[in-house]
């Protein structure tokens, strides 16, 4: 049987698929270049990699997948239809990367898929192959990345510089399914609708860490329902796993999310609710000239994104509840608060402490970072 390599780039290639390229017929699939290399059994290592390193090429900001059907077609030009396929982790963190394994693995299905763990300086994935390569073999290896990635070496972006943790000595692959598959893919995603391609996608419903933080954030707040009344708004709602502890405690939220999937699965989840009105609104919308004033806003777990926090200011309440992981409360929010004459600390809690949690049915795990909360309220005058 014929293995076929599907990667980006051709370093790919021999940083995380050397085991299955140097021995037997094999195929390389260049998705940047949209190309492919045969290697008959007969040739030699040498000469394999000598081919590889003519198709490295200088970092490519443009360089992506194009798409599941010009994969598969790629893959069959290679190999017909008894082939082996290898390819990137859906979860590599260098999204270039994810796409060409998720892209690969929806256009070959029905074929044997084996994903690279790789680099995965996030997640802790659960190998099911794994290849610990000879001195002779990791000498090569590094020979060609000093031959043919020496620009890459000192190279400025994350998604393409070459450094010793991408350089494995052990190269360790996966099987998965395609619910795993997508899940793996939305857990490294933004907030965007690669996240929201699958419901609940970091696991709101399912994980204990995020049932803990959840449960502690709304006592939280609905301790607090005194100084507050009963009207909030909950900036981010995602899929109202927030929301319905709230609303269940006799709350009057307004929920916003502006990304549409999760907003639909949101609205989907409260209707018939009389005390929750769902909006596409973010944070910029929430503080325009009109809006009616809440008792409090929430910003529970959201202000990783670049947000200008002096939007804060502008905001029709007295109230707002902010909930981050400790180290970004301690750098983002407490530095802008500490010069704020519009904001002053009430009350700051410790949330849940940092745990170390499965993720994807036990594919993978990671470190759940805590999350401490921080109640601001306006200042008079």
């Amino acid at each position: 049987m014929i293995d076929i390599v599907v990667v980006l780039r051709a370093e790919d290639a021999v940083l995380d698929f050397l085991s299955v390229l140097t021995d037997g017929e094999s195929a390389l699939v260049l998705a940047d270049h949209g190309r492919t290399l045969a290697f008959p059994a007969g040739r030699s290592p040498a000469e394999r990699l000598a081919e590889i390193a003519r198709h490295v090429r200088p970092a490519d900001d443009g360089a992506g997948s194009p798409g599941p059907g010009a994969l598969a077609e790629l893959v069959r030009e290679a190999g017909g239809d008894d082939a082996r396929v290898w390819t990137h982790s859906p979860a590599d963190n260098r999204r270039s990367r994810g796409k060409v394994g998720r892209d690969t693995a929806i256009g070959c299905a029905g074929r044997e898929v084996r994903h690279a763990v790789g680099y995965s300086p996030f997640l802790q994935v659960v190998s099911d192959i794994d290849r610990s390569l000879e001195r002779e073999l990791v000498a090569t290896k590094l020979g060609f990345v000093n031959r043919a990635c020496e620009h890459l070496l000192t190279e400025s972006s994350a998604e393409y510089v070459v450094q010793t943790p991408r350089i494995p000595a052990t190269e360790r692959f996966f099987h998965t399914d395609a619910d795993e598959r997508e899940r793996l893919f939305a857990l490294l995603a933004s907030l965007d609708d690669e996240a929201a391609s699958v419901p609940d996608p970091w696991e709101f419903g399912s994980s204990p860490y995020e049932k803990d933080r959840l449960d502690a954030t709304a006592t939280w707040v609905l301790g607090h329902r005194g100084e507050t009344g009963d009207s909030l708004v909950e900036v981010g709602a995602c899929e109202g796993a927030l929301t319905h502890r709230l609303v269940a405690a006799g709350r009057t939220v307004h929920a916003t999310e502006p990304n549409p999937l999760f907003r639909t699965r949101l609205s989907e989840a409260v209707r018939g609710a009389e005390s929750v009105r769902v909006s596409a609104d973010d944070l910029a919308a929430l503080t325009e000239e009109g809006r009616p004033r809440a008792g409090a806003h929430l910003l529970i777990e959201m202000l990783y994104y670049g947000q200008d926090l002096d939007l804060l200011d502008r905001l029709p309440t007295d109230h707002v509840f902010v909930t981050l992981e400790p180290a970004t409360m301690d750098t983002l929010l407490r530095p802008w608060l500490a010069a704020s004459a519009t904001w002053r600390e009430v009350e700051s809690v410790r949330l849940v402490p940092p745990r170390v949690e499965t993720v994807c049915a036990g594919r993978a795990y990671l470190i759940k970072r805590g999350s401490d909360g921080l109640l601001l309220r306006r200042s008079a005058g």
